[in-house]
Order: C-alpha cells, then sequence, then structure tokens
C-alpha cells in the first residue's frame, strides 16, 4: 500500500521541499552519471533522474514508483527518462541495467522475509552480470526514530504560497521487533484539517542485510555509514550497501 503522503498530490508536491538536495543526492549523482542504463526503484518525484539527465546523462534512465501523485512531479520536467508506475513485479526484467539504486530509505518499506526477497530476486533480474545494486537503510543502532516526535516541527512553503508544518510520532512504545511504526502529519491553514499519514519501516542490522543479499546472488562489495564514505560503526546513522549480482 502506497503511503498517503505519497499518494496525495498536494503533499507529494512537498517531497522535495521536507528532503532537499544534499550529500545523499550526490552520492547516487556520481554513480548514475558513470552507469550506461540505471533503474531507480521508488523514484518517488524523479529528482535523482532528472538531475542526471539534466547533467548530460544520455543512456538509459528508468523511474519505477507505485504512487502515481510522485510520477506527476517526475513527469512535468524531463521528457528523457522512463517513468514507470508499479512496483518490481510490474514486468519481467531480463538484465537490462548496470545499476539499479534504492535511495530515500526506501529499502526500509519491504517489511517482511518474503517481501524483501522478492524485491532482491527482481533486483537481481533486472542487472547484468556484474551489475551493481546500491540502496541505504537508517542504522538501527542510532535509533533516529527517537528524534521523531511532535515537538520538532518542521515549516516548508508549498507550491501556492502558503506554509504547511510537519512533524513525526512514533506510536506504541517504540520498536515491534525491527519495525518502527509512526505518524507524519501535515497541518496548513488553508485546510480544513490536518492530513495524516502512517508507515511502518523496517530496522534490519548489517549481518542480516548481507545475509539476505547473499541468499539472492549477491556481494556486499562495501558498505559505508555516512555519505563521506566512512566506515560503517555503531554510531554511524547508514548503513549505505553497494552490492555486485554474483556471477556465478
Amino acid at each position: 500500500m502506497v503511503d498517503h503522503s505519497f499518494a496525495d498530490l498536494s503533499l507529494a508536491a512537498l517531497y522535495d521541499r521536507l528532503n532537499p538536495w544534499g550529500p545523499g543526492d550526490d552520492f547516487y549523482l556520481d554513480l548514475v552519471m558513470a552507469a550506461g542504463a540505471v533503474l531507480d526503484v521508488g523514484c518517488g518525484t524523479g529528482r535523482l533522474l532528472r538531475r542526471a539527465y539534466e547533467d548530460g546523462h544520455r543512456g538509459r534512465l528508468m523511474g519505477l514508483d507505485p504512487a502515481a501523485a510522485m510520477l506527476v512531479q517526475a513527469r512535468r520536467a524531463v521528457p528523457g527518462c522512463e517513468w514507470v508506475l508499479g512496483d518490481l513485479r510490474t514486468r519481467l526484467w531480463g538484465g537490462e541495467f548496470e545499476l539499479v539504486v534504492m535511495t530515500g530509505h526506501a529499502f526500509q518499506v519491504l517489511l517482511d522475509d518474503h517481501e524483501l526477497r522478492a524485491c532482491l530476486g527482481a533486483v537481481r533480474d533486472a542487472l547484468r552480470d556484474g551489475g551493481r545494486f546500491v540502496f541505504e537503510t537508517r542504522n538501527p543502532t542510532a535509533r533516529a526514530w527517537e528524534t521523531w516526535t511532535p515537538d520538532r516541527v518542521r515549516e516548508v512553503t508549498g507550491p501556492d504560497g502558503t506554509a504547511v508544518h510537519v512533524w513525526h510520532e512514533v506510536l506504541g512504545d517504540g520498536p515491534v521487533g525491527d519495525r518502527v511504526t509512526f505518524t507524519e502529519t501535515f497541518e496548513s491553514s488553508v485546510w480544513q484539517r490536518p492530513r495524516v499519514s502512517r508507515a511502518t519501516l523496517r530496522f534490519l542490522e548489517p549481518d542480516s542485510l548481507s545475509g539476505f543479499l547473499a541468499e539472492a546472488g549477491f556481494e556486499v562489495l562495501e558498505q559505508y555509514g555516512d555519505w563521506a564514505r566512512g566506515p560503517l560503526t555503531d554510531s554511524s546513522p547508514e548503513i549505505i550497501t553497494v552490492a555486485g549480482k554474483s556471477t556465478s
């Protein structure tokens, strides 16, 4: 199921304002520019591929996302990219891509083992031999969810110039196993009532990630703890994984 914040056109229009371009985007852009054929799974508003095209990439750029409202944002900009509504089950893949990426912590929406294995199997099918799968998840030992509290309110300006206030709140007593469920609330003076999106994310340990990847036919080539390619430690905010498709 697509989160309400991605399915609602007015909320999807706020995504890039709430998530301005940063070091993580630069990290992925370098990889995309060096690859001839790229699949961005959960591409959202298409910002990464749009930027690559604007910077001169003329290979194949495909963005895949199940949220139509997000793809509305993507399709408004660059005609040189392929924008596909759906998920990795949308088509049969035939080893077409040198690089597959999942940005914006999209990997964490894969909540159960069956879903995760199906995703990894499809990514492997989409990659050429020797291709790379690159994604990031939040490091569970950094406990990012402890900062998702209603007192941390962000303000952004919507496309119509009105202010929108946004905050998060973890439900229950925190993590249940390796899952965290939370709400994201959007409030504006021009709306009759706040708009609330509920989501659950899975926080996998590095060893678990490596195990799922190996089972799916991937080898972990590199893992970083931050966007500057620092080492992965308990205090690292991210687990940034570069995995290679095994040829065996």
